[in-house]
């Protein structure tokens, strides 16, 4: 059987670092896209030579430009084959209370947490349903199932990954594609450690495990929503919080 490739968007921060090594193991070609802003390319290839992964991908580009997904998927698919899996993880946190938020706030959310995905999958969708054959996979987060103060532009995209993921799952399920989203809580990564420490204690407080996630809980169910064991779960929502929502 030919390698798969699967391509994670966010690739090089602590959850994108995680979801590569986790399909490294499992045998597939990874591609790993980063921002050009945040070139650390280098230094990361040697940290997961270091950890033992080699032979990455990568691919520079900015999500929320349409243009710089189609010019890092010609890319990728020059370089490692065919994109059989997507994992749409890039985002960022603008956080403020809704009255103060200004609009550029707002349009960088929206633009690099939701319309990245519609970029992207775009990118991809296609030639998937060509081939018969495709898993894509969108992070979202707790967040974006209950909603949080102060978060309202985040809050807001990460609801609009879920509809997005329920449509696509339904458009692209009869050519043999599985659309799902994975909802992170609290999650002890960089964008997790910069939280006001009051928000890090309070999710912390209202899981059921009381502790912090790590990003390997997050990307062992990515790894698994690609394979075989998961072929037939499409459409789903599926929490990684510790029970924070309940």
């Amino acid at each position: 059987m030919t390698q798969r490739v699967a391509f994670v968007t966010g690739a090089m921060g602590g959850l994108g670092t995680a979801i590569c090594q986790a399909y490294a193991k499992d045998g597939y070609k990874v591609v790993a896209a980063y921002h050009p802003q945040f070139d650390n390319r280098d230094e990361w290839l040697k940290e997961m030579e270091a950890a033992g992964f080699k032979g990455f991908v990568c691919v520079a580009g900015d999500v929320s430009s349409l243009e710089d997904c189609q010019k890092m998927a010609a890319e990728a698919e020059a370089n490692a084959g065919p994109i059989d899996i997507l994992v749409n993880n890039a985002g960022i946190t603008r956080d403020r209370m809704f009255a103060k938020m200004d609009k550029d706030q707002w349009d960088a959310v929206i633009s690099t947490n939701l319309t990245s995905l519609f970029n992207m999958t775009k990118q991809v969708s296609a030639k998937m349903t060509e081939r018969g054959w495709g898993r894509i996979i969108n992070i979202s987060s707790v967040n974006g199932v209950k909603g949080q103060a102060g978060q309202s532009n985040y809050s807001a995209a990460k609801a609009g990954v879920i509809g997005l993921t329920k449509a696509a799952a339904k458009d692209l399920g009869k050519f043999g594609i599985t659309c799902n989203s994975v909802a992170p809580g609290f999650i002890l990564t960089e964008m997790g450690e910069g939280m006001p420490a009051e928000f890090r204690d309070a999710a912390i407080n209202e899981s059921a495990v009381k502790r912090a996630g790590k990003p390997e809980d997050v990307a062992w169910l990515v790894a698994f929503l690609a394979s075989e064991c998961g072929r037939h779960i499409t459409g789903e929502v599926i929490k990684v919080d510790g029970g924070q929502y309940i």
